[in-house]
């Protein structure tokens, strides 16, 4: 059988998720998943790709338990969600190591866009000193996002704060030593918030879509994007993530910024 699929869960009890693409009988591929896996108990199928604002996946149930909450296991931490009601790539599981390997203990972070907070977990896992702010407009997100800081025993620390909010309202945040925008259809719409809330120093982490392996299309939007910002950077790291799409991959440029921010607003 040569189905993609995502596998959302533990070993105790997971979710499999067809994506839109698929020609094959659904119920049958559905069938072979669930002999092939035993914790998996339910199989959904994407109907269309990501929609409205929150980025979700409208889906239909084809076989098994209709309940769709479920916590997953992800290097050494949980994440309870609903796939149904928030985002969650669970190939992405890699890319939250990489990042949470480069931050250094005591550093303040702003994840934008954060979902369930799988990036601040990841990090608070390594480096529990760090203070993390994460900020998603899906209230959902937001209600599962504390609930895993709970879950992973992290809430006694005081160090990770979830707000429901659009992040170009946000004020007094502050300065961050590091950014990370992981939405990448449309983060380098926001990149002029993150210069604002950064200093000399800041590392803003800013994920996109690209044709070119050398990513000099995203280069290219960025100067586009702060052509009128007084803020000067530097790129210091590029990382191909994922595929996303024929010949359009998931990648992530490192921004150092080099200058004090363009100011809070």
């Amino acid at each position: 059988m040569r189905v993609a699929y995502d596998l959302i869960g533990n070993k105790e009890r997971a979710i499999a998720l067809l994506g839109v693409s698929l020609k094959e009988d659904e119920t049958e591929i559905a069938k072979e998943i669930m002999k092939r896996h035993k914790n998996v108990k339910t199989v959904l199928k994407k109907l269309a790709e990501r929609q409205d604002i929150y980025r979700l996946y409208p889906v239909k149930l084809v076989l098994g338990n209709p309940k769709t909450e479920v916590v997953h296991r992800e290097n050494n931490y949980l994440l309870k969600l609903d796939p149904q009601k928030v985002y969650f790539s669970p190939r992405e599981a890699t890319e939250r190591h990489r990042i949470a390997e480069k931050v250094k203990e005591g550093e303040r972070i702003w994840v934008m866009f954060s979902g369930v907070a799988p990036y601040a977990i990841a990090i608070a896992k390594k480096k529990p000193l760090c203070e993390i702010i994460c900020a998603d407009l899906n209230w959902n997100a937001i209600k599962y996002a504390n609930e895993n800081v709970k879950l992973n025993g992290l809430d006694k620390l005081k160090r990770i704060k979830n707000i429901c909010a659009d992040v170009r309202e946000l004020k007094d945040l502050g300065k961050f030593d590091r950014i990370i925008m992981p939405l990448v259809e449309t983060a380098i719409d926001y990149i002029d918030v993150a210069f604002a809330h950064s200093k000399r120093g800041t590392i803003i982490h800013l994920y996109g879509l690209s044709e070119d392996k050398k990513m000099k299309d995203i280069e290219k939007k960025i100067k586009e994007k702060t052509k009128y910002l007084n803020v000067k950077y530097k790129i210091a790291g590029r990382q191909n993530v994922l595929p996303y799409a024929p010949r359009l991959n998931k990648v992530r440029l490192d921004i150092r910024v080099l200058s004090e921010g363009v100011g809070v607003n």
